[in-house]
């Protein structure tokens, strides 16, 4: 819940994870989305192989899409090709969808389920009221712009024109992507809604003169898939590139478990490609070792919150930052007074206190921009952070 002042920024909501919660196992969030998202298949519930994916669909990149076609072809009932994206999306037919996963581990030559992606802090936390005098003693970053530009992009869920961002001339040369509070036509707020402008949030704390670009990857419900992300990392190169930026950072904050625990293949051909930009990503919030793409990717900088039970652990996490009792900026989603007093609906700029993975790797993006800004190449800005950000710190 949030406390409002009537003069100014001081509202605050608390989704802390206190000692007593527990993560919300993925079998429990899959009955609840399949009422708004009808085509999730939950693969070995509660096992090893436990991933979410979407129904009775695989997808292979194109060098080894002739042989796979001919494979499943006794299985298909549609099948999309994106030249674009250097890939093909197969439909199964009705009878076979259920088992997509089996089919696609079955028949190799490249074929994956297409996997579904789960925002780092959806499987915990409840808000909490918290006193309006703390959101006051908030600092805004400074208003700062680095020369030359350090530019970082984030693939989340929008941006608001939070006044932490509203005003600063990368927010204007680049427009806003807002936040949709409330994707599923329910009343109130959707759990994951705010979600980037949190993110970004961390990161301008800790880096005020970068540069931010943001690209929604990530619904309000805290959904994404393997193509989305995907075409995400190759929208932000392909920008860069195009406005003659050099991109520097790139923050992910979703991801998802396999199968078989390998990375899908196209992820791991767009997180290769961008070799210019160090990318950080979240470890994400189930608890596990299991490795969780993309953060797993030796090319990616996974980062695990610092001393929490809920963080995903393991060799493959590469730095760990504080990801509990988190404050950042936030939107919420109040309904405007009105004749009826309902049907109209406005927005509040606040703060809130959040814990997950997500809000962990911005913090470390941060480092790297500024160590970016200090001089260093890429490479040397992400072995620095990982040392300064060591997992021997971590659990």
């Amino acid at each position: 819940m949030w406390t409002l002042s009537v003069g100014g920024i001081v509202s605050i909501v608390d989704l802390e994870l206190t000692e007593s919660e527990s993560v919300t196992s993925l079998a429990q969030l899959v009955d609840g989305w399949r009422s708004r998202v009808a085509d999730l298949v939950l693969h070995d519930p509660g096992g090893p192989e436990e991933c979410l994916v979407r129904s009775g669909e695989l997808v292979v990149i194109s060098n080894d899409a002739n042989m796979a076609r001919d494979k499943v072809r006794r299985w298909t009932d549609r099948i999309d090709e994106s030249a674009e994206m250097e890939l093909i999306r197969i439909q199964l037919r009705p009878a076979e969808r259920e088992q997509c996963v089996r089919i696609a581990a079955e028949c190799g030559l490249g074929l994956t389920p297409h996997h579904v992606h789960v925002g780092s802090p959806i499987m915990f936390g409840t808000p909490t009221r918290v006193s309006p005098e703390e959101a006051s003693a908030i600092t805004a970053p400074p208003r700062v712009r680095w020369d030359p530009p350090v530019t970082a992009a984030v693939l989340d869920t929008g941006l608001d024109p939070h006044p932490w961002f509203a005003g600063r001339p990368w927010f204007a040369e680049w427009g806003h992507s807002p936040e949709v509070l409330d994707g599923d036509g329910r009343d109130g707020q959707d759990r994951q809604a705010g979600h980037g402008t949190f993110v970004a949030g961390v990161l301008l704390r800790h880096a005020p003169g970068v540069v931010l670009r943001h690209h929604r990857v990530l619904s309000s419900s805290g959904l994404s898939d393997d193509l989305t992300v995907a075409a995400g990392l190759r929208r932000v190169r392909r920008t860069a590139a195009e406005r003659g930026e050099r991109l520097d950072v790139v923050v992910l904050t979703s991801g998802c478990h396999t199968a078989g625990d390998a990375c899908p293949p196209v992820l791991r051909r767009e997180a290769g490609r961008s070799s210019g930009a160090v990318v950080v990503a979240a470890a994400g919030n189930g608890g596990t070792s299991r490795p969780f793409w993309p953060a797993a990717l030796p090319e990616v900088l996974a980062v695990g919150a610092r001393a929490a039970a809920f963080s995903n652990h393991g060799d493959w996490v590469d730095a760990w930052a504080q990801g509990t009792g988190v404050v950042s900026a936030f939107p919420l989603l109040r309904p405007a007074a009105g004749d009826s007093g309902a049907g109209t609906e406005s927005r509040e700029y606040g703060f809130a206190r959040w814990s997950g993975t997500s809000f962990a790797a911005p913090r470390v993006a941060a480092e790297v921009a500024a160590l970016v800004h200090d001089g260093h190449p890429a490479a040397e800005a992400r072995r620095e952070a990982e040392r300064r950000f060591s997992p021997r710190r971590g659990r």
